[in-house]
């Protein structure tokens, strides 16, 4: 592109930012990156009565934590007041804008007389033939001129809609902030955006700032609508009210950043191929607003789970135990690093998230309770007698009490007590596994049993047969 790419993100600061929000952030910062661009932050806090305290701070930190850095920002327009009545002041020359004069109840009035007329409301159809200069103290309005509209948007495709989509809106309110509808045309002129990316609730607006653009004689940007987020059922835009959560709390609980950001890339956009797993690189390569889909992307916490937990996959052991030094148990308090690093090797596998760590790892750490209804409800230890299981884990005991407890020979004695005993793996190695954790689940057994170590695996099958036998 001749033009350099400017892009931004513009938020509202009235409380934290979840996943819908971010791909918006994320498809602005990709295409910025892409093309050598500046990606830019905005705080749109002209609804002073909505702005929640720290909500700005908190944008911030979530675009960094995610590794989405701004070029220039954060920039608050409600340090650029005089900027917009610059720019409403050209509007008002033009014979564009005029003071609403209008009260509240003389509005509902208006609103009334369309529904007995069975007419839409529309505000230009009620316009002050004579309207006060405007000071200030009231609202200005855009004098639309309703016109057909066609226009093509980077996702959408080509779109049109008649005169009957537009309507006056307010450009100031009579607080002296600007609304939305007009800060945004006059920002994005002034920074010279050229790409605005931004979610489907703004589509039906757009011939309003389609007239609005054109009063002002502004070159509008590429326009590129984002389809919605849908909740997990499909039905219906995910949504903080539906439970969407912090992405911070994400990170909180153990999700990696690059396994978001690749999460979040893929709600809605493919790169034409199989590939369902991103680095950064791989995105700011591929990335294009032509492979968005035009149809709503589904939230599925699973499949995050999944990503996630592929990252985690990948990760050398040395840095995986830096990133998860804090979601320990705290028995694992005076453990080794070594061992440690032992369990977490074992474990890498089947971590989705740091936080079930603890769950996953408790037993290494700690002698959990004796929990019959882990062999009560397995379907191949519940067909053995007390008699079966206490011979079973003798003949055990003896065997490993020779070993040097490498997984080799672990693998070998294990092996040949299936001889022995005449067991399925299902059912013997089940019981070892069982009687030696207490955990509903554990890695591979002769890994676990090397791990754990001669002494506190012999230590535990003996307490495990004297509590059975108490139970007896």
């Amino acid at each position: 592109m001749s033009q350099t790419v400017r892009t931004r993100f513009a938020p509202s600061p009235t409380g934290y930012i979840h996943v819908g929000n971010l791909r918006t952030a994320l498809f602005a910062w990709l295409l910025a990156r892409q093309n050598d661009g500046q990606f830019i932050l905005r705080l749109e806090d002209t609804d002073q009565a909505r702005e929640v305290e720290g909500a700005a701070g908190h944008i911030i930190e979530s675009l960094g934590a995610l590794g989405l850095d701004f070029d220039e920002g954060p920039i608050r327009q409600s340090e650029h007041l005089d900027l917009y009545k610059d720019y409403a002041q050209q509007l008002i020359d033009k014979g564009m804008a005029y003071a609403d004069p209008y009260t509240p109840a003389e509005v509902q009035a208006f609103r009334e007389q369309a529904q007995k007329a069975k007419l839409p409301f529309l505000y230009r159809n009620n316009r002050p033939i004579n309207p006060p200069v405007w000071d200030g103290s009231q609202p200005l309005r855009f004098k639309t001129e309703p016109r057909d509209w066609e226009w093509d948007d980077a996702v959408m495709g080509h779109l049109k809609v008649g005169p009957e989509t537009q309507d006056d809106f307010i450009l100031i309110k009579s607080d002296g902030f600007p609304t939305y509808n007009f800060a945004h045309i006059v920002d994005d002129a002034e920074m010279k955006i050229t790409h605005v990316i931004r979610g489907q609730e703004f589509i039906a607006s757009t011939p309003n700032y389609l007239n609005l653009y054109q009063a002002l004689g502004l070159k509008r940007p590429i326009l590129a609508t984002m389809p919605h987020i849908l909740g997990a059922d499909g039905n219906k835009k995910l949504s903080k009210r539906d439970g969407a959560k912090d992405v911070l709390d994400y990170l909180r609980d153990g999700y990696l950043s690059e396994a978001l950001v690749s999460f979040i890339a893929t709600l809605g956009w493919n790169d034409g191929s199989e590939q369902e797993i991103f680095t950064e690189e791989e995105l700011i390569k591929k990335f294009s607003l032509e492979r968005v889909s035009k149809s709503g992307a589904h939230f599925d916490e699973r499949r995050l789970l999944w990503v996630n937990g592929s990252f985690i996959r990948e990760l050398p052991l040395d840095e995986l135990a830096k990133k998860v030094d804090a979601f320990w148990p705290p028995e694992a308090t005076t453990a080794s690093a070594e061992y440690k690093l032992a369990v977490l090797g074992l474990t890498q596998e089947r971590l989705k998230y740091f936080d079930e760590l603890p769950a996953l790892t408790n037993f290494f750490f700690t002698n959990l309770p004796v929990n019959m209804t882990l062999i009560d409800n397995n379907k191949q230890l519940k067909k053995l007698d007390h008699q079966e299981i206490n011979k079973l884990l003798e003949q055990t005991r003896a065997s490993l009490q020779d070993s040097n407890f490498s997984v080799d020979d672990l693998t070998e004695r294990l092996n040949q007590l299936l001889e022995t005993t005449g067991q399925k793996p299902g059912t013997l190695f089940s019981l070892i596994r069982v009687t030696t954790t207490w955990a509903p689940a554990s890695p591979g057994l002769a890994d676990t049993l090397h791990v754990l170590g001669k002494e506190k695996s012999l230590e535990r099958l003996a307490n495990s047969l004297a509590s059975l036998n108490s139970k007896s």
